[in-house]
């Protein structure tokens, strides 16, 4: 019969760490799928209007945004009057147009005809801005405009 030894040193075994880089990298592929990147900096004030009748867009992706509303605290050097934000530069209405073919050219040719424009206008922008836009839009037949707006009563000025 065999005799047992008792061992005499009280240490740990090595943590094997063969696995690890394939917990990293499938962490990795996780957060990279998980995470949505912000697409724009505000540059403006956008205090949304209020609307009682709201329906949501149901394909986010198929939204091209332009912003309108007086530079914010940290951008006081483009002056205190209402402009134009297209991506995260502001805009003159003039590059409305450039705007509107770049996003056309860079989505695929049969989602083109879905494609709607959301208007983000500040409620205390002057609507000579906001028709300025439409007037813009319609010469390039971008006809399909979405104002968003947030939900609740229409005359609460909050």
């Amino acid at each position: 019969m065999g005799k047992f030894k008792k061992k005499t040193g009280g240490e740990l075994p090595a943590i094997s760490t063969a696995s690890l880089p394939d917990i990293v990298f499938m962490l990795l592929f996780f957060f990279m799928v998980a995470t949505v990147m912000r697409e724009n900096t505000l540059k403006i004030k956008n205090n949304l209007p209020f609307a009682d009748q709201v329906e949501k867009l149901d394909k986010k992706d198929l939204v091209m945004y332009i912003y309108a509303g007086k530079p914010s605290e940290a951008y006081k050097q483009y002056g205190t009057e209402a402009r134009i934000q297209l991506n995260d530069k502001f805009a003159g209405v003039e590059d409305i147009a450039a705007f509107i073919a770049a996003e056309r050219a860079s989505k695929r040719e049969e989602l083109v005809p879905f494609l709607t424009t959301a208007l983000k206008v500040d409620s205390d922008a002057n609507m000579g801005l906001i028709g300025d836009i439409k007037q813009e839009l319609r010469k390039v037949n971008a006809l399909k405009i979405n104002y968003t707006t947030r939900k609740g009563n229409v005359f609460d000025k909050h």
